[in-house]
């Protein structure tokens, strides 16, 4: 394993308002501080109202918080049709972990486009991915306590990949510290049934 030092990690993170796209992000962020890790985090494209694509970063071990295309190490989708529009930002073999279950942007909304169907983007996922995993997160989320808890349960599962340079117990230290008691219960829970579930 590498050292805190060596490590070099492009992580690019997509949803819909409302997941907790940005939480995600920042509580990854906080794990890798406390791990020693130099990190770097923005936001490329956000809105906070509920249905608007957020778009995060999470770069471990570089100084600009900026990917581009080709550049993700990983990309975390918290809804199907947004990992396959951030797509083009993975690098070739790259990591992709991403929930199965929709939450229509605006634009499937007001029917100015369509969702591809489930099966249309895992095969399009697989086909750039070196390693592809789906999950559904919303379902995880209900079943821990709460639908947003979603995001969490695909952390569990990226962790319990082995894709990061600390695992599961350094993250729910994190949520513990960052959360209140009943909310850090909750994504906990989560946390366990992300990185559970299986592929």
């Amino acid at each position: 394993m590498s050292t805190p030092q060596q490590t070099r990690l492009r992580i690019f993170m997509t949803g819909v308002g409302g997941q907790g796209t940005l939480t995600a992000t920042t509580l990854l962020a906080r794990a890798a501080l406390s791990f020693g890790l130099s990190v770097t985090s923005g936001e490329i494209h956000g809105m906070a109202q509920r249905g608007g694509v957020v778009e995060s970063t999470l770069l471990i071990g570089y100084q600009s918080p900026k990917i581009g295309h080709g550049e993700a190490d990983i990309l975390l989708g918290f809804e199907p049709l947004e990992t396959l529009r951030a797509l083009p930002y993975l690098k070739a073999g790259g990591l992709v972990l991403s929930s199965t279950e929709y939450l229509p942007p605006l634009s499937v909304a007001s029917g100015r486009e369509e969702n591809p169907d489930l099966d249309t983007i895992k095969a399009r996922i697989q086909a750039c991915a070196g390693t592809a995993r789906f999950l559904p997160c919303r379902s995880l989320g209900v079943q821990a306590g709460a639908v947003q808890s979603g995001n969490i349960a695909l952390l569990g599962a990226l962790c319990a990949m082995g894709a990061l340079p600390f695992g599961n117990e350094l993250l729910a230290e994190t949520v513990r510290a960052t959360m209140k008691p009943k909310v850090a219960e909750v994504n906990l829970r989560a946390l366990e049934l992300g990185a559970a579930h299986p592929a």
